[in-house]
C-alpha cells in the first residue's frame, strides 16, 4: 500500500493507482470529465491537474501515478482558475447548449468558467443529427471530444465501430464515411452511451434512473421468474454451458421443461426485434438443459439443515419449485401428490408431442437428488394430520385441475368434453375415442393442446374462436404449428347452443364483431344480430377456462372465483403457517409464472421459520463475462435460425416430440447475435461532483 497525503488528508491507496484514483476513492473530488474508471487515461480535458510538491508544473492527477510521501493539492485559486479557463476552452468549441443532467453540466456548475475572449462568441454547427440507430442518438454538436465513446468501443468491447474522423476544428466522432451504424459493424451494446459525458450519445427513449435495470434488460424484466437471462446467454455464446445452466437453476429448477413449453414473453422484449428478430432464448435454454452433464449438482448453494420440517401439497411446477427451494435453505420438505407420478400439470395437462415424459422425471429426479422427499399415490384432505406430525409450514400447490364448461343450454351432452380432462385421459393413458370432427372452444395454450392432441386421435378438427387471431392469447408458434398440421381455425364464432337428439352434435354457434376493450385489454365479442348458424360434429370439447379443488379439510379461505385467498406480498394463506401459489392462487397461468410463485412461497416459508428468506445464488457474475464482444461482419445482418421440428408428414400420425434443439454450433452463433445489453450495467459510473 502506498500512503501519501492529500489536501492534508492522510490517504493510503494500493501500488499502481493513480494520484486521481486515490483521491476518489478518499472522498475527495478533482474535476474531469476525459477520466473514466474502466478506461485508460489520457489527460485529453485536463481539468483534474494538481500540484505536487517537488514535482514541476500542474500534471494530470489520472495520468501520475501515486508515490509513497507524495503531498498533493487539488483545490488552490490558481488551480481552480486554470480549471475555469480550460472549461472554457472546451466549451469554445463545444455545444451552445448543454444537456440536463449530464456530467459536463454538473462540472460547470461545480468548476464555473471564466470567458477568457471577451469579444468572442460561441457558434452553432450545425451538424446534421445522426438518426439511423434503433436505439441510440448521435448528436456531435454535443460532442467536446473527450474521445470516451471512442476509447470503450474499440479498446473495451474491441468492436470500432466508431472513431475520430477530419481533422483540427473539424474533427467529429463518428463512424468511417459515416455511413450507417449498422454497417459499420456495431454491437449496439450501449458502452458509448453508457460513458458520454455530454449527451452527445444518449438513448432514444430517455432511461430514468429508478427504471434503468428494467429498460436495460428488457428480457430479464419480461420473464415472470426473472432469470437471469443475459447471464446465461453471453456465456453460452463463450461455450460456457454448464455456467450458464447453473445460472438458469439458480432461479428455477426446470430448465429443461422451460426450454420446451415456456411461451418465452422474454423473446418479445429482446432488444434485438428493433434490428431484426429476437434472440432464442427458450432454444438456448433447451440447449443447456441437453447438454447438463451433472456439474451443478456439486456447486448449487446448499443451507446447513434447520431442523425445520415443511410439506408441499402438489408437485406441479408451483409445488416442486418450493420445495427445491426449502430444500436448498435447509429445511426438510415432503412433497405430496394424488396421482401415481409427480409432475401436476406437467405431467397432467402438456401432451407428450410438447414435453416428454423423459424430460420431466429428470428434472424431478433432481429435486429428489437433493433431499426432496416425493409421496405419489397420496392424497391431503386435511392439514391437522400434517400439523400434528410436526410439520411446522405447508405450501399449497395445488393448481386448477378441473375443467369449465361455457353454461350453455344442452353442454350436459356426454359428447360435449371439457379440455382439461381430454388432455389428462389422454396424457395417462386411459381410453378414449375422439375420431370424425371434433370442435374445440377456445383460443389459448389448452385449446391448441387439445386440439393438436384431437389431430393425433384421428379427428378433424375445427376451432371456435370468438374474436381474432391478433387478440388469441395462445403461444404464436402453437397457433401456427396447429394451422401448419390442419386444425381449422374459424374466428370470430361462439357456440350458444347444444341442440338435443341425433346422431351427430348439431351446435346453434353465431358470429361474433369486436367491440371496446374489457378488462383483458382485449377488444370485446359482440354478437352479430341473425347470424346464427349451424355446425356439426362428433364431440365439442370446451377449452376456456380452469378452476380449483380445494378440500375443506385445508380451513383456507376461498374467494368467489374458487382461487385461494393470500397476502400478495408473502403468499401466506389465512391459516397460520399455511401458504399457497400457482394457479390454485392466481388462476390458469404459465408454468414460468407458477414457478416464480414457488420460489417466492419458499423465501417467504423461510423467514416465517425464523430465517432470512435469502435464497443464495452461484450464477456466473457479468464480472466474470468477458467485457471484449470484438469485431464480426455483418452483425446486424444475421438471422435468427429457425427451430428443429419433426417433418410435417410425421407429426400427426403420432405424440413424438414435434420440436428438438438445437446443436452446438448453432446455439453458439445464436447466443452470439445477443446485444450484450447486460455489459452496460458492469461499467462504473462516472465519478461526479458533490453537491454545492
Amino acid at each position: 500500500m502506498i500512503k501519501l497525503t492529500i489536501d492534508g488528508k492522510a490517504v493510503e491507496v494500493e501500488n499502481g493507482k493513480t494520484v486521481l484514483e486515490a483521491a476518489l476513492a478518499a472522498g475527495l473530488y478533482i474535476p474531469n470529465l476525459c477520466y473514466h474508471p474502466d478506461l485508460r487515461p489520457v489527460g485529453a480535458c485536463r481539468l483534474c491537474i494538481v500540484e505536487i510538491d517537488g514535482m514541476r508544473g500542474l500534471p494530470t492527477s489520472c495520468t501520475t501515478p501515486a508515490k509513497d510521501g507524495m503531498v498533493v493539492h487539488t483545490n488552490s485559486d490558481k488551480l481552480q482558475k486554470m480549471r475555469q479557463d480550460l472549461l472554457w476552452l472546451i466549451l469554445s468549441e463545444g455545444p451552445t447548449e448543454i444537456q440536463k443532467d449530464s456530467q459536463l453540466e454538473k462540472v460547470v456548475e461545480y468548476t464555473g468558467t471564466r470567458n477568457m475572449l471577451s469579444t468572442y462568441k460561441t457558434k452553432p454547427k450545425h451538424l446534421p443529427v445522426a438518426d439511423d440507430d434503433p436505439f441510440f442518438i448521435r448528436d456531435p454538436n454535443l460532442c467536446i471530444l473527450c474521445g470516451r465513446c471512442v476509447r470503450i468501443c474499440q479498446e473495451v468491447r474491441g468492436v470500432g465501430a466508431i472513431g475520430f474522423v477530419n481533422r483540427g476544428i473539424e474533427s467529429q466522432v463518428s463512424t468511417v464515411g459515416g455511413e450507417d451504424i449498422r454497417k459499420a459493424e456495431c454491437r449496439f451494446c450501449g458502452a458509448c452511451v453508457e460513458v458520454c459525458p455530454t449527451g452527445a450519445l444518449r438513448d432514444r427513449d430517455p432511461i430514468p434512473w429508478a427504471d434503468r435495470e428494467k429498460r436495460i434488460l428488457p428480457c430479464q424484466n419480461a420473464c415472470p421468474a426473472g432469470i437471469h437471462i443475459p447471464q446465461y446467454v453471453g456465456l453460452i455464446a463463450e461455450g460456457r454451458f454448464q455456467e450458464a445452466l447453473q445460472v438458469i437453476r439458480d432461479i428455477a429448477p426446470f430448465p429443461f421443461v422451460l426450454g420446451c413449453v415456456c411461451p418465452h414473453p422474454c423473446e418479445k422484449a429482446c432488444r434485438r426485434c428493433a434490428l431484426d428478430e429476437g434472440i432464442a432464448i427458450r432454444e438456448l435454454k433447451r440447449f443447456v438443459a441437453q447438454v447438463d452433464t451433472g456439474e451443478w449438482k456439486s456447486t448449487i448453494p446448499m443451507m446447513p439443515a434447520t431442523g425445520k420440517k415443511t410439506a408441499v401439497i402438489g408437485s406441479g411446477p408451483a409445488g416442486l419449485t418450493c420445495a427445491w427451494f426449502l430444500r436448498r435453505l435447509g429445511h426438510s420438505v415432503t412433497v405430496y401428490e394424488a396421482a401415481p407420478k409427480a409432475g401436476g400439470s406437467l405431467r397432467a395437462s402438456i401432451p407428450r408431442y410438447r414435453l416428454t415424459d423423459e424430460v420431466l422425471d429428470q428434472e424431478i429426479r433432481s429435486i429428489e437428488e437433493i433431499g426432496a422427499e416425493i409421496k405419489t399415490g397420496t392424497r391431503v384432505e386435511s392439514l391437522d394430520k400434517l400439523f400434528d406430525e410436526g410439520v411446522q409450514a405447508v405450501f399449497l400447490g395445488v393448481g386448477a385441475a378441473k375443467g369449465t364448461k361455457m353454461g350453455i343450454p344442452g353442454e350436459d351432452d356426454p359428447r360435449v368434453l371439457d379440455g382439461l380432462s381430454v388432455l389428462e385421459r389422454v396424457n395417462w393413458g386411459e381410453e378414449i375415442k375422439l375420431g370424425g370432427t371434433v370442435a374445440v372452444v377456445g383460443g389459448g395454450n389448452v385449446a391448441m393442446d387439445v386440439a393438436r392432441t384431437a389431430l393425433r386421435m384421428g379427428a378433424k378438427v375445427i376451432m371456435l374462436y370468438r374474436r381474432t387471431r391478433e387478440e388469441m392469447p395462445a403461444s404464436p408458434e402453437e397457433v401456427e404449428y396447429a394451422l401448419e398440421e390442419g386444425v381449422d381455425i374459424q374466428f370470430l364464432v361462439a357456440p350458444q347452443k347444444v341442440l338435443p337428439g341425433g346422431q351427430k352434435l348439431k351446435i346453434e354457434c353465431i358470429r361474433m364483431e369486436l367491440g371496446e376493450p374489457d378488462s383483458s385489454g382485449r377488444r370485446s365479442p359482440v354478437p352479430v344480430t341473425g347470424s346464427e348458424y349451424i355446425q356439426e360434429v362428433d364431440h365439442l370439447i370446451m377449452a376456456i377456462g380452469q378452476k380449483s379443488a380445494v378440500p375443506e379439510g385445508f380451513k383456507v379461505s376461498m374467494d368467489k372465483k374458487g382461487r385461494l385467498q393470500v397476502d400478495r406480498a408473502s403468499l401466506a394463506c389465512s391459516r397460520p403457517g399455511v401458504f399457497a401459489g400457482g394457479d390454485v392462487v392466481s388462476g390458469p397461468a404459465t408454468v414460468i409464472e407458477a414457478i416464480n410463485t414457488g420460489r417466492k412461497a419458499a423465501e417467504a416459508i423461510d423467514k416465517y421459520l425464523g430465517g432470512a428468506g435469502n435464497i443464495k445464488e452461484s450464477l456466473a457474475s457479468l464480472e466474470k463475462q468477458n467485457p471484449r464482444l470484438g469485431r464480426e461482419a455483418q452483425f446486424t445482418g444475421r438471422k435468427r435460425p429457425k427451430t428443429p421440428v419433426l417433418p410435417l408428414a410425421k407429426r400427426t400420425k403420432s405424440f413424438a416430440e414435434v420440436e428438438s434443439t438445437f446443436d452446438e454450433n448453432t446455439a453458439v452463433r445464436e447466443a452470439s447475435r445477443c446485444l450484450r445489453c447486460g455489459l452496460r450495467l458492469t461499467i462504473c459510473q462516472s465519478p461526479m461532483p458533490p453537491k454545492k
